[in-house]
Order: structure tokens, then C-alpha cells, then sequence
């Protein structure tokens, strides 16, 4: 990422995930938050949805992204994509190509055990049964 100028670095950043792209130069990004109930005790999870200006199109469904407060840019959009964090090829596809490794390991780890699965798959041999 190229250096931020002085007013940039002060500028109120949020960590988020792209919700929606639909529109255009516009993505729509949610940023949870987490804070403890001040009676209760239990956390409780908020999320807002911040419209944010994408100059070049580049966020995709599912990118985690760090956005920047600016000047208002329209009615509701008040913040600008400054960095994309994870990139994702679309909406839960970074969650198969995780998957296909753990089953890939899976795979492998039951093609090493099929001798020590036969023998812990018989039935173990009693003596007494054996003397009657």
C-alpha cells in the first residue's frame, strides 16, 4: 500500500466484509462489533452497514476490506475502500477452498490406516469362549 498522506493517517478507519457490489462504484460494507451488555454482562453483536465509495469496481461479495472516513460523496456515502484485505474469488467461495484442503488431508490420512482400521474392526478373540 502506497504511503498515507498526514490527513489521511488521521482519518477514522473500520475493518468490514462487502456485502453487496451491485452497484456501481459502490459497495456495501458491514463491520460487526462487539460489546458486553453494561447490565447483563453477555456480549452483544451489532452490525452496520456503511455504504462505501469502490473508485475501481474491485471488491468482490465476501472481500474483507479497511475503509476510510471522507468527505461526503453522496446522500448516504461518507466513507471510501482504502485497502483490500482478503480477497475472495465471490459470496463463500473462500470457505470451499479451505474445505477441499481439510478433506484433501482427510483423504490422505484414511488411504495410510486401511491396515490398522481391518485389524481394530474385528472382533477381538476371547479366551473363555474358546475352552467351552
Amino acid at each position: 500500500m502506497a504511503e498515507l498522506r498526514a490527513h489521511d493517517a488521521r482519518r477514522r478507519t473500520k475493518l468490514g466484509t462487502v456485502v453487496s457490489n451491485k452497484m456501481n462504484k459502490t459497495v456495501v460494507v458491514a463491520v460487526e462489533n462487539v460489546r458486553q451488555h453494561s447490565l447483563y454482562g453477555r456480549n452483544v453483536r451489532r452490525t452496520q452497514r456503511f455504504k462505501v465509495h469502490d473508485e475501481t469496481n474491485a471488491c468482490q461479495v465476501g472481500d474483507l476490506v479497511v475503509i476510510a472516513e471522507s468527505r461526503p460523496l453522496s446522500k448516504e456515502k461518507n466513507w471510501v475502500v482504502r485497502e483490500v484485505v482478503k480477497e475472495t474469488i465471490g459470496p463463500g467461495l473462500e470457505v470451499l477452498s479451505e474445505e477441499t484442503a481439510v478433506t484433501a488431508v482427510v483423504v490422505s490420512s484414511a488411504a495410510t490406516e486401511p491396515a490398522d482400521a481391518a485389524a481394530a474392526t474385528e472382533p477381538p478373540t476371547d479366551v473363555a469362549e474358546e475352552d467351552s
